[in-house]
């Protein structure tokens, strides 16, 4: 038997729903008939419901307050069991691709590229190293619209190598649309990593294989106001998107595409769908904004580091030479304020490592004026990119689609950590949750 599951990160199936009434979705609506949807539960904390949190917990069976992944790219410095690596020492060859906040620890996976953010080993042929090295380029640039060439080159020949010909058309449409339709660009990604998955995976044969996709997490928390579903008041700026667009509409009718090539691709297979977590409409004006040079930037602010490497929008992770250098970094990023008193950065020290997040959430115009360790500086309008304006938040229920039950009673629901024990049930192995995390004592 072959098990996959599908990652659609952060999808709003009440969303989903929304779009089945109106008659589109058909292999969403086919599955959704045929199987019906459960809900899975995860953290109450807001501040600790982030995906690279619950995916980890979906991935390990333990909650947050057993595994204390708190941060993203944290794995690797645990060695939880995952789902992969139980499975495999049960016999059973697995298969991954670009799962959230997950380490490599599979002595001979069938094929394992991990997340564009988590350094961890990659178990591949030379060109899908390439390729992910190249994504994670796309992917840390994405906010400035700035792509080296070498990672566009790797691309392209990723492109010329897995992209299935029933989807040249949609590749080309895309294409045509992404210059002045930003969203565009993290489904072509999408796109061609769902067919990655299907190439490696017939090449394979895995007995579980599962793919992360992450472009409707990222449209839905900017663009949610424009769909089509949502009913609230809030509407974005036509400077920022036409009113008549609806990105979400786009990326869900591209999973719907996507669910149907699995289901023709994989006929004999199970598949799950989970989505770790979903978003509701944001109620504030949030404003996201990200450095364009960190390096650059925290040496005019006199800040002490050897490497600063980028994460997701807002943050990035600052690595110092020792303990007092990252206490000394600290307290010059805590310092950098508005004029107004209200900090610029978070920051969560982990001796050497700094892991910071850029918070102002208004306006930066040109008159922007901070203050650093009590020094006025005139020009951040400078320093930084306008990345988003906030449409969604995260919501800890999460939804769940198994093609191997006939029909989920109403109502049902489960946590989420039970998802790796409903893995292996369906592969008819025994599931043993790994030890509670020995740091889970100390705070995230």
């Amino acid at each position: 038997m072959q098990l996959l599951l599908l990652e659609l990160n952060e999808v709003n199936f009440e969303h989903v729903l929304d779009f089945v009434s109106r008659g589109e979705m058909p292999n969403l609506s086919r599955l959704i008939r045929a199987h019906g949807i459960v809900t899975t539960q995860s953290e109450q904390a807001y501040e600790e419901l982030e995906p690279w949190i619950q995916w980890v917990t979906a991935h390990t069976g333990l909650p947050f307050k057993d595994h204390r992944v708190f941060r993203l790219d944290d794995i690797v410095d645990h060695d939880l069991g995952q789902i992969w690596e139980h499975l495999a020492q049960c016999g059973l060859r697995v298969g991954a691709l670009s799962p959230m906040n997950a380490k490599n620890r599979i002595p001979n996976p069938a094929f394992f590229v991990p997340d564009p953010w988590t350094p961890t080993a990659v178990s591949a042929s030379p060109l899908l190293e390439r390729i992910h090295g190249a994504v994670r380029q796309a992917v840390s640039d994405n906010a400035e619209a700035r792509l080296t060439a070498s990672a566009a080159a790797w691309l392209a020949v990723g492109a010329a190598r897995y992209a299935s010909a029933r989807n040249y058309a949609g590749y080309a449409r895309m294409l045509a649309r992404a210059a002045n339709r930003p969203w565009v660009k993290s489904m072509i990604l999408d796109l061609l990593l769902a067919d990655i998955f299907v190439t490696e995976t017939t090449r394979t044969q895995p007995h579980f294989a599962s793919l992360f996709l992450n472009a409707a997490a990222h449209i839905q928390h900017h663009y949610m106001f424009n769909s089509a579903a949502y009913r609230g008041e809030r509407r974005n700026p036509e400077w920022y998107i036409a009113p008549d667009l609806d990105p979400v509409a786009d990326v869900y009718r591209l999973y719907d595409d996507i669910v149907g090539q699995l289901l023709r691709r994989f006929p004999a297979a199970r598949l799950m769908i989970a989505t770790g977590l979903h978003q509701d409409p944001h109620r504030e004006v949030t404003f996201y904004w990200r450095l364009k040079d960190h390096a650059d930037f925290l040496r005019r602010v006199g800040v002490p580091f050897e490497r600063v490497d980028t994460r997701m929008s807002r943050d990035f992770l600052v690595e110092c030479a020792s303990d007092e250098s990252a206490a000394s970094a600290e307290r010059l990023l805590r310092s950098v304020e508005h004029e107004s008193g209200v900090p610029l950065f978070e920051v969560d020290n982990r001796g050497r490592d700094l892991f910071v997040m850029l918070t102002w959430s208004h306006d930066i115009d040109a008159a922007f004026v901070y203050a650093v360790g009590g020094r006025q500086v005139l020009g951040f309008r400078d320093d930084v990119v306008f990345v988003a304006i906030k449409n969604g938040e995260h919501n800890g229920v999460g939804y769940f689609i198994d093609t191997g039950v006939t029909a989920a009673a109403p109502g049902a629901s489960f946590p989420l950590a039970e998802l790796p024990a409903k893995v292996c049930e369906a592969l008819g192995v025994e599931w043993h949750a790994p030890p509670r995390d020995a740091r889970a004592g100390a705070g995230g």
